[in-house]
């Protein structure tokens, strides 16, 4: 097949993806340019002929071009493409990596996946449908994912006649929907993909069309990406093999450096200037976006993975709060408040969904009310970070304005994010040095600041527990607070009701209160069922090592109900209460919590003595993971 790389003609390498609904002829177009280009060998051509006549044993010698690229079994027997198949090819004048997307709804989340490198889209449209929910849903992401070149191909012209009417109109449609949608460029035509009408080779069955043929298109396109030209580039990793050598690896995401450029290292302000610039090949006197190089720098600074180096006069922005379009891969749904790790560039820190300000509906682009996101929507929503980063407009610049979103348990990636733009309240705040902290207070009161976090079952005996605690502490002379999940929701949390968002939204608060208190130098009890991991990890993260003693009150969901002591299971077996934990909304048991209380056949003042003595005896408190079980 040869390199993929720019060839002689000084044409660039283009990325672009097909993509269309369900049976629109995506595979087969795909596998007849292939064909067409000549990039299919004899050994393959013979496979594909054979394989044809296999699945269609009276089309004679037709070849499915199809069967190129739907190389999955399951695609095979439904007709359907259900990933995102790529390919590399080139001609004489230039080269090319497609993603053949699939076309269902479901996976729309694979199409975003193929859209995000892409600079130029395939759009297939069945003359005999036009345009159908599926093919604005796919325009609406290839212009939310920064592509604006569109190639608008309406295939199947042979089955309504070849008429001229059909194509014009499908194609002045399509034309007002890129325009709304803000795609700078559509070029259209009509193709028969199965015969190459129109993909390679001009048709003689619609002489009406004189315009290009797809490939032609494909090989004109501009593949220049409309970026900013400021240098930027994401450190990968410190090169140093030596006590001789140290430098800053990575790929250079915007604009040129040259050796003695002054340069930035962001999220910081510290400066340097460019001594050399180290690739495989030797050393070079300048480089720019696309290339792998590594930096060294006149002089030695903390530089590290996640850090962006930049031009020192026109340096990127860096906030720790966003306004984003995020598009939801993840089974379950996006929850505000909830924390993941976000990924942009070669950094990974803490972020939070703060808000859902709307979703999309992405078939007719309105904005709707939205509390969470499901699989494949689309939400304008506010993102905070728990730290400042370098970034820019994805507009701008796909690698730092790109990010994904990772769930925190399970390492999978839940979404993908397009930063629009910064929010100015994130520069506008920032910490009050404080001469008296926790450490102060606490030794005022001649204690440790601590939280004990009670999670359990509704029933589970956590307040009765904790009040006993608290009782035990104070009266030894402790300064305390006991926190009771039902008694904040007479307050500060009155607003909040027990769906999975409000139930995130209740521990985010608890915690923030907890974790004031505790700053305050008072020891904090917390009793809350706090159903999910996720939220527990969240809050242990706002307070410093061993401040934190999470405390599992085990107690069997049989044995909750048997006791009832609020008649709340009895409401929610016969389906008065809905989302009550342990019945019809899960509860997450810690995986090693620092305390396991295990209630069966003891009483909670036996439970409460022992773990209020432990905790007396034990002021500095086992490290999590480390924990005691009673």
């Amino acid at each position: 097949m040869g390199a993929v790389n720019a060839n002689s003609t000084g044409q660039g390498l283009l990325r672009f993806i097909t993509c269309g609904s369900v049976d629109d002829g995506k595979s087969t177009l795909l596998g007849r340019l292939l064909y067409d280009a000549g990039m299919l060998p004899d050994d393959q051509l013979a496979a594909l002929a054979r394989d044809s006549r296999k699945l269609h044993a009276d089309a004679g010698d037709a070849l499915d071009f199809a069967l190129l690229t739907d190389g999955l079994d399951a695609e095979r027997e439904q007709g359907i493409t259900i990933d995102v198949a790529y390919r590399y090819f080139h001609t004489a004048r230039r080269s090319f990596i497609v993603a053949d997307c699939p076309g269902h709804e479901q996976y729309t989340r694979n199409m975003a996946t193929g859209a995000s490198n892409a600079e130029l889209a395939v759009v297939l449209v069945d003359a005999r449908k036009g345009l159908l929910p599926q093919t604005r849903r796919h325009t609406y992401i290839c212009s939310l994912l920064g592509i604006r070149q569109v190639v608008l191909a309406v295939n199947k012209m042979d089955l309504v006649g070849c008429d001229e009417a059909v194509y014009r109109g499908i194609s002045e449609a399509y034309r007002a929907l890129a325009q709304t949608l803000g795609i700078a460029r559509v070029d259209c035509l009509p193709v028969i993909a199965p015969g190459g009408d129109n993909v390679g080779n001009r048709s003689t069955r619609m002489p009406w069309y004189s315009g290009p043929t797809l490939l032609d298109l494909l090989e004109a396109a501009d593949a220049t990406p409309a970026r900013a030209a400021d240098f930027r580039m994401p450190v990968q990793w410190v090169n140093r093999p030596d006590q001789g050598f140290r430098g800053y690896a990575g790929t250079i995401c915007g604009g040129r450096v040259t050796k003695g450029d002054e340069v930035v290292v962001q999220p910081g302000v510290t400066r340097a200037r460019i001594e050399r610039i180290v690739t495989a090949d030797g050393d070079l006197d300048s480089a720019g976006e696309g290339q792998a190089v590594t930096l060294c720098l006149d002089r030695e600074l903390d530089a590290s993975r996640g850090d962006v180096i930049a031009d020192a006069l026109r340096p990127a922005p860096v906030a720790d709060q966003f306004a984003c379009h995020i598009v939801w891969l993840g089974d379950n749904a996006l929850l505000p408040n909830r924390t993941y790790w976000l990924k942009i560039g070669t950094r990974t820190v803490n972020a939070r969904v703060m808000a859902i300000k709307h979703k999309v509906d992405v078939n007719t682009q309105a904005k709707l009310a939205a509390r969470h996101l499901a699989l494949n929507e689309v939400g304008y929503c506010t993102v905070g970070l728990d730290e400042d980063i370098a970034f820019e407009p994805y507009a701008v610049n796909r690698t730092l304005g790109g990010f994904i979103l990772i769930d925190r348990q399970s390492n999978a990636t839940v979404a993908c994010g397009m930063i629009d733009f910064a929010l100015t309240r994130s520069a506008n705040v920032h910490w009050q040095h404080v001469d008296v902290d926790k450490t102060v207070r606490g030794a005022g009161m001649g204690q440790r600041p601590l939280c004990l976090w009670f999670t359990g079952l509704s029933g589970a005996g956590k307040s009765t527990i904790a009040n006993l605690v608290e009782k035990r502490l104070h009266a030894l002379g402790h300064h305390t607070y006991l926190l009771d999940g039902d008694n904040v929701r007479h307050g500060i949390n009155k607003d909040l009701g027990f769906t999975p968002e409000d139930r995130v939204e209740n521990i985010r608060r608890i915690g923030e209160v907890a974790h004031l208190m505790v700053d305050a130098g008072l020891i904090v009890m917390v009793s809350a069922i706090s159903p999910y991991r996720s939220e527990r990890r969240s809050v242990r993260e706002l307070f410093d090592a061993g401040e934190f003693v999470e405390v599992f009150v085990d107690t069997p969901l049989a044995e909750c109900e048997q006791r009832d002591p609020k008649g709340l299971y009895r409401k929610a077996r016969a389906g008065e209460i809905r989302n009550f934990t342990g019945i019809d909304a899960p509860y997450e048991a810690p995986e090693a919590p620092e305390v396991h209380l295990r209630t069966s056949g003891l009483r909670a003042e036996q439970l409460a003595e022992q773990l209020a003595t432990q905790l007396l005896e034990h002021i500095g408190l086992p490290a999590h993971g480390d924990g005691y079980a009673i």
